[in-house]
């Protein structure tokens, strides 16, 4: 597959089937699509070593919900795309409805694009507390939730998965919810793509920057993944604009070029890597985020934790929860 940085299922599949040169479906690897253009959810699901090792994913289901407009600040939209958040994680969500359940906001809250994990945090209906000490003033239906922001190893000096273990050991969840800023291969889909997962994470892989993960083999305990594309690396970026480039040109002469037709057929993984030694000796690995990062973050901080409380909490709705966030 080609070496490019992605955290996303869905263009993992993207790649293989584009380095495959092929339409068929990638082997021991499920899809399954819902929705329409303007809110669409696709379901991968890895069924085989086969499709592990093909797509670089663990075997487990990744849900990808996408919607364009998310950028546009529509309030209607945001509501829906919080509650199509809190149907898809109810389905990968399989404990009882009193079970504890450990919410983790990853990455560095200094950086705002590695940001959405303490903000998200920040949004949650924390209840545990609550239903310990003054339990009757908590509404029937609600879960006890906890949660940490746990910092990055740059600022604690302590590796994020062994902070979160320790926690583990100690409050015993039934369930980890770990949030994350992601990386996609495609700038339109920053910000506007919402991951969902139920093999764990591994902080920092798609920024070339593996950390320990967060999974049920490393905690006891299962989690769950969820993960919003923030940065996208610029070789990639540059890499698909020359394409671009190249197919408006040919487009646009009668007879063609020999040398935009040999770009055109040069392949993927050279080209990506001629970039990408052009670019490091002046801005090394260079990731690349929208400029309107800060408003980026604290929408979708809030799409987020709003779909994560409507589905840990029966019975609450989004009018509910602004009595338990402060």
């Amino acid at each position: 597959m080609l070496n490019i940085r992605t955290d996303l299922a869905l263009e993992a599949r993207e790649l293989y089937k584009q380095d495959a040169r092929q339409e068929a479906e990638v082997p021991g690897v499920e899809v399954e699509t819902d929705g329409q253009e303007e809110l669409s959810v696709t379901r991968v699901r890895i069924t085989s070593e086969e499709g592990s090792n093909a797509m670089g994913k663990a075997m487990g289901n990744y849900i990808t919900i996408e919607v364009p407009g998310l950028k546009n600040k529509d309030q209607d939209l945001q509501e829906d795309v919080c509650r199509v958040v809190a149907k898809e994680l109810l389905n990968v969500v399989k404990i009882g409805k009193e079970a504890t359940v450990l919410v983790v906001g990853l990455g560095n809250w200094n950086v705002t694009p590695d940001a959405l994990g303490p903000k998200v945090i920040s949004s949650l209906m924390v209840t545990r507390h609550l239903l310990e000490y003054v339990p009757e003033q908590i509404d029937k239906g609600v879960r006890p939730v906890c949660a940490v922001a746990p910092g990055v190893l740059g600022l604690t000096g302590i590796e994020t998965g062994e902070i979160i273990k320790g926690i583990v050991d100690r409050l015993k969840p039934s369930l980890v919810i770990a949030i994350d800023a992601l990386a996609s291969r495609r700038m339109d889909r920053i910000s506007t793509t919402i991951q969902i997962a139920d093999t764990g994470i591994n902080p920092g892989s798609g920024v070339g920057n593996k950390r320990m993960g967060l999974t049920v083999q490393t905690l006891g305990v299962p989690v769950i993944a969820i993960g919003v594309p923030m940065v996208v690396d610029a070789a990639t970026m540059a890499n698909d604009t020359i394409d671009l480039m190249i197919d408006a040109m040919l487009a646009q002469m009668e007879q063609g070029s020999a040398f935009y037709e040999t770009l055109k057929n040069m392949d993927k993984n050279e080209k990506y890597t001629l970039i990408q030694q052009i670019l490091s000796p002046y801005v090394g690995n260079l990731m690349v985020t929208p400029k309107e990062i800060d408003t980026i973050i604290e929408d979708v901080s809030k799409i987020v934790a709003n779909g994560i409380n409507i589905a840990l909490h029966e019975g609450i709705n989004l009018d509910d929860v602004n009595r338990y966030v402060h």
